[in-house]
């Protein structure tokens, strides 16, 4: 017997703990008063529950009921959904570059029965089209896709931002210094809304243009 066979089937100790680590995870949050449902899997961020960061982004938007929003990278979508579920009026569109991402996200969309998102297989903003903008674009921004990554995307999002739009970023705290000399000189201004434990939540606004 080969060393594949003897540990195969109902003979695998393993087989148990595999086939449960290849169900989804359900698991349900509340931010802003509203209560939701989450469907996700393993390999996707923070699989069994709301990280941090994101659960401080989302505590500190103020959303009008009639913007459109972008969330960018997206992961199962907590971000989006909370954005569309504020903005019922406005359209909400999801976007990461992972398609096992984007199919959780549209799981999850259906899950809260929101009908005013789109999900998006996207790099970055590249796939939005050039005039397609947003009254707020939200990030929790990965700590490691590194400084000119990370450039691109604030860049992108402030064309793709209506005048007097804005974009809010969450990151861990020790980024803070880099986001807003980023933020500054790509947006010309730059808030810290809200410290946390390990994050801080920032805010730029696309500056009506003056005659």
């Amino acid at each position: 017997m080969s060393d594949s066979e003897s540990v195969s089937g109902s003979d695998n100790p393993w087989s148990g703990r595999i086939a449960q680590y290849k169900e989804d995870i359900f698991f349900d949050s509340t931010f802003q008063n509203h209560q939701f449902r989450f469907r996700t899997t393993y390999g996707l961020f923070s699989p069994k529950a709301i990280d941090a960061g994101t659960e401080l982004l989302i505590e500190t938007l103020d959303i009008n009921s009639d913007y459109d929003c972008l969330d960018l990278g997206c992961g199962y979508g907590p971000i989006g959904i909370a954005l569309a579920r504020l903005a019922p009026e406005g359209r909400t569109l999801l976007v990461d570059k992972d398609y096992v991402a984007i199919e959780y996200s549209q799981h999850n969309l259906e899950l809260n029965e929101i009908i005013n998102a789109d999900v998006l297989l996207s790099n970055g903003l590249s796939k939005i089209s050039d005039d397609q903008l947003f009254d707020v674009v939200a990030m929790n921004l990965p700590a490691k896709i590194g400084n000119e990554l990370t450039t691109v995307l604030f860049a992108d999002s402030f064309l793709h931002l209506k005048p007097g739009g804005a974009l809010y970023v969450v990151s861990l705290a020790g980024m803070r210094g880099f986001i807003k000399r980023s933020l500054e000189g790509i947006f010309g201004n730059v808030n810290k809304l809200k410290q946390g434990k390990q994050h801080a939540v920032h805010i730029s606004y696309r500056e009506p243009q003056t005659k």
